[in-house]
């Protein structure tokens, strides 16, 4: 969140007050999950038929509607007015904030050897203003080795493939060293 501010990026993050605590901004949670895609995998290379780890030619954005009780479903942009989630502004600019988490994102893991695959976002109002919150970790992201594309992420739990503890610690010391 520090290096999103830095880069312009409006966010809840204040300052680290523990080595799992951070202090925020309150925020009112918009319901709505906003996922970038820069390669095919999971449910999107089942929903497209895609080979997972195709690279897709720009970044896709998704909507979800925010409800477990409904399994969080996609949305689109009508959905979302129609339910109130977001005003067409907000959601606009939840949508660049987005894209531009996604390219600063992006360059900033190539340099540690890390592919950004998908990840995803929330966003709440503070004091009138849409601003980035919640959290950025490998439970709301892929990330992949970029020699060997071993997935260091949620998937390794998802699927079964075991070294979850291993894959995180890899992630956190490509980020802080």
């Amino acid at each position: 969140f520090r290096l999103l501010g830095e880069k312009g990026i409006p966010t809840h993050f204040v300052e680290l007050v523990g080595e799992r605590e951070m202090l925020v901004r309150a925020v009112e949670i918009i319901p709505v999950e906003v996922v970038v895609r820069n390669i095919a995998a999971g449910s999107l290379a089942k929903r497209l038929g895609m080979e997972e780890g195709t690279e897709l030619p720009r970044a896709v954005v998704e909507f979800y509607y925010k409800s477990d009780a409904l399994g969080d479903p996609m949305v689109n942009e009508d959905h979302i007015a129609v339910l109130g989630l977001a005003t067409p502004e907000e959601l606009g600019i939840m949508k660049r904030l987005a894209l531009a988490v996604n390219e600063i994102l992006r360059d900033y893991l190539a340099q540690r050897n890390l592919i950004l695959v998908d990840f995803k976002l929330e966003f709440g109002r503070h004091h009138g203003e849409v601003i980035l919150a919640d959290e950025i970790s490998p439970d709301t992201c892929r990330f992949w080795d970029a020699r060997t594309k071993e997935k260091l992420d949620k998937d390794r739990f998802r699927r079964d493939l075991g070294g979850v503890e291993e894959a995180y610690r890899e992630v956190w010391s490509r980020l802080v060293g």
